[in-house]
């Protein structure tokens, strides 16, 4: 007989909770957040701030969707659904206040490298002059000062993903804050110094987290500028790290027989996207053959 008490817990279906959105209803376990429901970030609804592993801020309010009975757009990202909530991912009041998020930062932020950004400016009319040729805007030089990774502030959207996966979510080192106020708010290092001089671990887990390309391996940030990047071309091959025994995966991006860049998938239950100094850029030793 097995003596093994089994608990209540481990035998009763988790709880959920019903909703409408958009018209059907969806069932989902009780927690889940609107956007979850509606299929995370490869569902209909866009995201800039929301990543996969870290706790949404709800700092771009680009995902924002109707609640009925709510004064406010709520937050898909972090709003969980309720029984018998009734949701509109898109209304005139929905595609108003998302054409406004992308006007306003594409007026001041360079979101080149950003996902999915062009096509949504199609989807809901967005006028990147609306502001004129005076409207004012981040730029700022771009940071190099070591060889593994570069900061480009310019495309920095203020998501909070990187300072949280070096603080207390992730990584725990507490290099970043962001620094200033209104306008003049930007990401910086205590006392703004170099990050040789800082208590960075180059972990580059702000670059895995990091959505609009203001923090790029220096690989592909001299690739780019030679106009020899192109992700077409690359194959993403999967494999373990061989530096140590944790196991941690990785995804190696290889063009033209070369490796590129070095990331871990967000749903490894090892890494959860994060790595070390080793295992995101210790690749290049394999690049290191007979002259």
């Amino acid at each position: 007989m097995n003596d093994v008490p089994v608990s209540i817990r481990d035998t009763d279906p988790l709880p959920t909770v019903t909703a409408t959105i958009d018209g059907a209803d969806v069932t989902v376990a009780a927690g889940t957040t609107i956007l979850q429901a509606c299929g995370g970030r490869d569902g209909e609804i866009p995201t800039l701030c929301y990543g996969d592993t870290i706790t949404p801020k709800n700092a771009c309010r680009l995902c924002v969707v109707e609640v009925e009975g709510s004064r406010a757009l709520a937050p898909a990202c972090s709003r969980p659904v309720e029984a018998d909530m009734v949701v509109r991912t898109r209304s005139e009041r929905v595609d108003h206040a998302r054409r406004m998020v992308l006007e306003f930062l594409g007026s001041s932020v360079d979101l080149s490298l950003t996902a999915n950004v062009t096509a949504w400016n199609a989807q809901y009319g967005v006028d990147l002059d609306r502001y004129g040729a005076d409207a004012a805007t981040v730029a700022r030089p771009v940071k190099v000062d070591n060889d593994l990774y570069v900061r480009d502030y310019s495309k920095c959207i203020l998501c909070y993903q990187c300072v949280d996966a070096c603080g207390e979510q992730w990584q725990h080192s507490f290099v970043i804050e962001i620094a200033g106020r209104g306008f003049d708010a930007h990401v910086s290092t205590e006392h703004d110094v170099t990050l040789p001089d800082s208590a960075c671990v180059y972990c580059g887990n702000c670059i895995q987290v990091c959505p609009t390309g203001a923090l790029v391996p220096a690989v592909e940030f001299d690739m780019r500028a030679a106009g020899t990047w192109d992700e077409d071309r690359q194959v993403v091959t999967e494999t373990i790290c061989g530096f140590c025994g944790v196991g941690c995966g990785l995804e190696l991006h290889v063009q033209d027989n070369t490796i590129v860049k070095v990331t871990s998938p967000p749903d490894n239950p090892i890494t959860h996207g994060n790595l070390c100094i080793k295992g995101r850029f210790g690749f290049q030793h394999a690049q290191n053959r007979p002259g």
